[in-house]
């Protein structure tokens, strides 16, 4: 952080979150044991509740608070802090950590740790979608089933994901939705569509390549139509995209209508069916740690 001087930080930690081959508690430890820093390690439970985590943050009064997970532990974490000044952190601790992944930081225990420390902060908006606080990506239709199957499995990390994908990637059924943009009605088919704050998810695949964290829009990215094409672009060439098959729209505001219950995401934890979808900007919401540029 920017203040070098004697910090208070607050871990979450996911326990049940990638495949956890990492000991990142022992990691934690270890790495601010020679230092002045005061730190509180918090592992989650199956029965713990916001409320219980608000409580334990008030009586630390840290001046950072790190998720240690996947983009829901990072979701989890941004809702303990919220209307507050408290600094937020990321250790990559998932399965796929699409948020970490965006803003450069490693997944080497070491180097994320480091970042806590030396990084500097960034303001960052997020989204509102129906009521729940999304950081980084959220999506209704093929991807959403995906994350819906991709719980059920015994097997987790990136294998784990890649078999769920594998399972439901070529079923592309198509939804019918109308969307409301800027006062505009549109009525589209789509087999996804992606309300994104950030630009990728945690493979690495770019699925809103105009997008940015920083400033005051989001993009609804509809993906019409599933193709091998598309699909190479947005994970290996990065190309624009062919606007028969994916179309990116920005805005603010989005109200979305479905023909029929869908499946639903947000940040990596799926939400169950809906058949409406209203989503708004929320300007500057927190404050993050990233890695400082590189000396030139």
């Amino acid at each position: 952080m920017t203040d070098t001087s004697v910090l208070k930080v607050f871990f979450i930690i996911n326990p049940g979150s990638g495949n956890q081959k990492i000991d990142w508690t022992t990691e934690i430890t270890n790495y601010f044991k020679p230092l002045d820093h005061t730190v509180e390690l918090f592992h989650l439970t199956q029965v713990c509740t916001v409320d219980t985590i608000k409580e334990k943050i008030r009586l630390f009064a840290p001046q950072l608070v790190v998720a240690v997970g996947g983009d829901g532990t990072v979701k989890l974490a941004a809702e303990c802090i919220t209307h507050t000044d408290i600094t937020l952190g990321i250790l990559p601790a998932g399965s796929a950590n699409g948020l970490a992944t965006e803003l450069g930081i490693s997944n080497n225990p070491a180097q994320a740790l480091d970042v806590l420390i030396n990084g500097i902060t960034k303001k960052i908006h997020a989204t509102l979608i129906n009521g729940e606080l999304c950081i980084h990506l959220s999506d209704i239709g093929l991807n959403a089933y995906l994350m819906k199957r991709f719980e059920r499995q015994k097997v987790r990390g990136m294998w784990g994901y890649l078999m769920a994908s594998m399972k439901v990637l070529w079923q592309n059924s198509k939804m019918e939705v109308e969307m409301q943009i800027d006062q505009k009605a549109i009525k589209i088919n789509a087999s996804m569509i992606v309300i994104a704050n950030a630009t990728k998810y945690g493979t690495g695949a770019v699925i809103n390549p105009i997008g940015k964290l920083d400033d005051e829009l989001f993009e609804v990215v509809v993906i019409k139509k599933i193709s091998i094409r598309e699909l190479f672009k947005m994970v290996v060439t990065h190309a624009p995209y062919d606007s028969t098959k994916t179309e990116v729209f920005q805005t603010d505001a989005l109200k979305m209508r479905s023909a029929k219950k869908i499946h639903f995401q947000v940040d990596g934890e799926y939400l169950g069916k809906v058949k409406e979808v209203k989503a708004i900007l929320v300007p500057e919401a927190f404050k993050l740690i990233v890695p400082a540029p590189a000396a030139s």
